[in-house]
């Protein structure tokens, strides 16, 4: 009688014991956690909301549209611009095939452009297209230089990029 009333309660008593204080220290541990984290919580939204501003400013150095040919009109019309200001001539434009990558695209023109007497403005049109406001690089430079007497007298042509946001669902409609 005594060996069943050990079997059949003492020891699920002792055993429901164990998982109970097993159960309460992970719970906390747990609990520990959670008040670290409640502790470290300012910092933590600090860090989320400079994040969030870095993501913004990223955004607006992308070239804006939502189709690839918008933004190459962007970008040409960028481009214009800069050639306007360093005094260069741009005899055509060639717009190239997006390159796409996850949640980006690279649009990409080609630009000819007529003799240069100066080093200095085609140096400074670089110049404005790496440093633009807009996240634009020179992927390719083609220069010939007409006279081996004279080589400030440099046409070229040079391959622009932008990077543009890639949204798939707004071109499914079409």
């Amino acid at each position: 009688m005594l060996i069943l009333i050990y079997a059949l309660g003492i020891l699920p008593l002792v055993e429901a014991k164990k998982k109970a204080e097993e159960k309460m220290a992970l719970s906390k541990k747990v609990l520990s956690k959670y008040e670290e984290f409640l502790s470290n919580r300012k910092a933590v939204e600090e860090e989320l909301d400079r994040t969030v501003k870095q993501h913004q400013e990223a955004q607006k150095r992308l070239l804006p549209g939502e189709t690839p040919q918008l933004g190459a009109a962007t970008l040409q019309e960028i481009l214009k611009r800069l050639s306007e200001k360093n005094g260069i001539a741009i005899r055509s434009f060639r717009i190239l095939e997006p390159k796409e990558s996850s949640p980006y695209r690279k649009v990409s023109i080609q630009i000819e452009f007529n003799p240069l007497n100066s080093m200095l403005s085609l140096g400074q049109f670089i110049y404005d297209i790496e440093h633009h406001e807009k996240e634009l690089l020179v992927s390719e430079m083609d220069f010939l230089i007409l006279n081996l007497r004279m080589p400030n007298q440099i046409q070229g042509s040079l391959v622009i990029s932008g990077i543009m946001k890639w949204t798939k669902t707004k071109e499914k409609g079409r």
